[in-house]
């Protein structure tokens, strides 16, 4: 279970995050819906304790993002939208160092190293530079990553953003994959029909701000709308925004 009580994150003069709280339990996906800036990328960083909140109370499975990162860093998988991956370094050798990183016995590395590697159908290309990869391939080895030390919870910003047909679908059967094991996921996604397909809670965010909550069925009630996307523009307020249908 991941708890967000009361979270502001400043930067300088720029508040990034004002006083939002909300929970997501096991065995279920919670979107971040919002525009790019909307606030939810900088949830997610402090969720993973990469970033420090400036207030408030931030736990997963009952550690502390504040005075516990190890413990959360070792029951949270984190897939961010940006990669970071090396491109001299194969898929296999990117979850070597982040075995090693997590501390995995090398018997077990090994064994959930050829068990993520199949899940994902990387068996063609694990052993390539990932300097040539496409989109879709990079966005694999990121979501490898996130699955290898076996964590219950599980931070995805944009998970499929900008993939193929195929490649999304196959990211989001495995994510719900994940939700049928009982995983705590946290979805970030400016991509309205993403949200509507896979969350079966949405928290909406506009400016630093969480505006609702809920299911697609009550945020439409609450709004008094008949789909997602009215209801979006009916509770952000205003129609300025960059929300992918």
């Amino acid at each position: 279970m991941i708890e967000v009580q009361k979270l502001y994150k400043r930067f300088k003069k720029l508040m990034a995050v004002e006083d939002v709280t909300f929970t997501a339990h096991d065995g279920e996906i919670l979107g971040l819906l919002g525009a790019n800036g909307a606030g939810k990328t900088t949830i997610m960083r402090v969720i993973s304790a990469i970033l420090q909140p400036t207030s408030g109370r931030v736990q997963v499975d009952g550690f502390d993002v504040t005075r516990q990162p190890d413990n959360v860093r070792g029951v949270l998988g984190v897939m961010p939208e940006n990669w970071g991956l090396y491109g001299h370094l194969s898929p296999r050798d990117h979850l070597h160092f982040f075995g090693r990183l997590y501390a995995m016995q090398p018997a077990r590395l090994e064994e959930r190293i050829e068990q993520v590697v199949e899940l994902l159908q990387m068996q063609e290309y694990a052993n390539r530079p990932c300097e040539q990869f496409s989109k879709g391939m990079k966005q694999k080895v990121s979501l490898a990553r996130t699955l290898l030390h076996e964590p219950r919870n599980f931070v995805l910003d944009e998970p499929t953003s900008g993939l193929d047909v195929m490649s999304a679908r196959q990211v989001r059967e495995i994510v719900n994959g994940l939700k049928a094991e009982g995983g705590c996921i946290i979805l970030s996604t400016h991509i309205l029909s993403e949200a509507e397909r896979m969350c079966d809670r949405i928290v909406m965010m506009d400016r630093a701000h969480k505006v609702a909550e809920g299911t697609v069925a009550e945020l439409c009630q609450q709004a008094g709308k008949s789909n997602l996307e009215e209801a979006f523009v009916s509770l952000i307020g205003h129609e300025d925004i960059e929300v992918i249908l």
